[in-house]
């Protein structure tokens, strides 16, 4: 077994992305996470750039990672200058990080025509400023930027800058394939022309231009690498980085002869990804491979058929493996499969005639513009209502909204329900920013004194879709609300010519799910 070392780059590379900021303490929760999980190096940012990851690595001075090594990184030393002296070096060394990635210029075109200066200098400032840092005690890793461009232009001199670094002291050299177009055929050859070049361990860090990081980071693997820089979720500048979920999930489930992490660490890729991405104020990426909430979920009646039956039979891998679960999705595309999956109560699964009433209803429904994958509650209520075990918890009798402005030119939104509690009526006004949040006061002010339950549910979500956008102004609208209280989440969805009667009907079904699921009269349960 050959063990691959996780250089993970999020702190430094992905936040170069385009709508990506983390806060110093954003950073260092990111990290602490990463390092709970076994990484081996942490790259938390350049201490010359901003006070932010200065201070990123003076907090991790006062309370060292338990696992990584935290990493700072920066450029060689300036054109003509002494190592010794320059900013950029004096700043890494400064920060203290048992180890520093010094990225240099690989590429003949970057040296005499970005960089602009000579050759010769250009090796001067890789082999002092690696030597300088090695010299300080640190452990130092060199990043060969453009290093696949730069040896097809000219293989020698690029072959010298990575010997310059070797020879200064580098632990290891990592070939980046910065402009990400490189293919993966490529990748093999040179990282092992590299290797044989250097003589020392090689590292790969490949951008996703042409959309085979991944397959490219793999293909460096198998030809040699032991260390791959990535990114969680692949996030970064342009295109992104290599995302190091997939990275993982290939090297220690479909790939054979490497040690990665360990497979408790595995079995949390799925947090991991979900917590980077909420840190960052980012939305999931449904369809992401291995740990996307899409990775393993089926639609078609035929595939959840099979995997009702044999989940390999359409799952590469089990959903658990990295923290990952399957889910039946319910649509026009469904067959009784779905249905039953999603079923707990046994003598309803073995219903025919039901599970056709509902297939039927369900296809009706989608028909007119209702979806349910992202509202399994509303599908809990349409379930109970087809299987005629629905009990209402109340009786909706009207509903009013207005949209006023008040003397200083202030909108005002105002909503009145009036419903049926048992044998009372109760006439309600609740006012709000908008018509949602207006009509959601309403009814808990109508129902809070019977359900003081409802006090914990939250809406959290309000997504708005037209359904016939052919249709113009009467086009029809699709309303999805997600809910939660301190137990589940949930989600419902209404459909309408009207806005605001789409949003009610999806209200409703959230306060009646909530009411009903307190009770524990929902035949199947929400995704939690």
């Amino acid at each position: 077994m050959r063990r691959i070392q996780i250089y993970d780059t999020t702190l430094r590379d992905g936040s170069q992305g385009e709508g990506v900021s983390f806060s110093l303490h954003d950073k260092i929760a990111i990290a602490r996470k990463l390092d709970d999980l076994g990484f081996d190096y942490i790259e938390g940012g350049y201490p010359l750039s901003n006070e932010k990851d200065v201070e990123f690595f003076a907090a991790l001075r006062n309370d060292p990672l338990r696992n990584a090594r935290a990493t700072a990184f920066g450029m060689t030393r300036r054109r003509d200058a002494d190592a010794a002296s320059d900013p950029g070096m004096q700043a890494l060394v400064a920060a203290e990080s048992p180890a520093v990635t010094i990225v240099g210029k690989t590429s003949e075109f970057h040296v005499t025509d970005v960089l602009r200066v000579s050759l010769e200098e250009n090796l001067a400032m890789i082999s002092e400023s690696v030597g300088f840092v090695h010299n300080s005690g640190r452990e130092v890793i060199y990043d060969a930027e453009h290093f696949f461009d730069g040896w097809k232009l000219n293989p020698e001199y690029a072959a010298k800058t990575i010997k310059a670094a070797a020879e200064a002291g580098a632990s290891i050299i990592v070939l980046c394939d910065t402009n990400g177009g490189s293919m993966p055929e490529e990748i093999a050859e040179l990282t092992r022309a590299a290797e044989k070049a250097v003589g020392i361990p090689i590292g790969i860090h490949c951008h996703n231009d042409c959309e085979v990081a991944v397959a490219n980071t793999l293909a460096a693997v198998d030809a040699g690498a032991v260390q791959v820089q990535g990114t969680i979720n692949g996030i970064g500048e342009r295109c992104g980085n290599a995302d190091l979920i997939s990275v993982i999930a290939n090297l220690a489930l479909k790939k054979h002869g490497y040690e990665v992490l360990s497979p408790a660490a595995v079995e949390r890729l799925t947090e991991l990804s979900r917590y980077v991405y909420e840190t960052a104020n980012m939305h999931y990426r449904n369809g992401q491979p291995f740990v996307g909430p899409s990775a393993f979920a089926h639609k078609g009646g035929m595939h959840v058929h099979a995997v009702n039956r044999a989940a390999s039979s359409y799952e590469h891998v089990p959903p658990e493996s990295v923290g990952n679960e399957r889910r039946i999705l319910v649509s026009e595309l469904s067959g009784r499969s779905n249905i039953i999956s999603k079923m707990t109560q046994d003598e309803m699964k073995n219903d025919r005639v039901l599970m056709d009433s509902i297939l039927a209803k369900v296809v009706s429904m989608e028909n007119e513009g209702y979806q349910f994958e992202a509202a399994e509650a509303s599908f809990d209520l349409l379930v109970q209502k087809c299987a005629k075990t629905y009990e209402a918890q109340f009786e909706r009798i009207k509903y009013h909204v207005e949209v006023a402005c008040d003397p200083d030119g202030e909108h005002v939104t105002e909503a009145t329900v009036k419903l049926r509690v048992g044998d009372e009526i109760r006439h309600e006004v609740g006012e709000g920013d908008g018509p949602v949040n207006a009509l959601d006061a309403a009814l808990r002010k109508a129902l809070a004194e019977t359900y003081p339950h409802l006090a914990e549910m939250q809406l959290v979500d309000y997504r708005v879709r037209v359904v016939n956008s052919e249709a113009g102004t009467a086009a029809r609208i699709r309303v999805t609300i997600e809910s939660k209280d301190d137990h589940a989440v949930w989600g419902t969805v209404g459909v309408s010519e009207n806005i605001i009667e789409a949003s009610w009907i999806a209200l409703v079904d959230a306060i009646e799910y909530k009411l009903l699921k307190d009770n524990a009269a929902s035949p199947v349960g929400a995704s939690t």
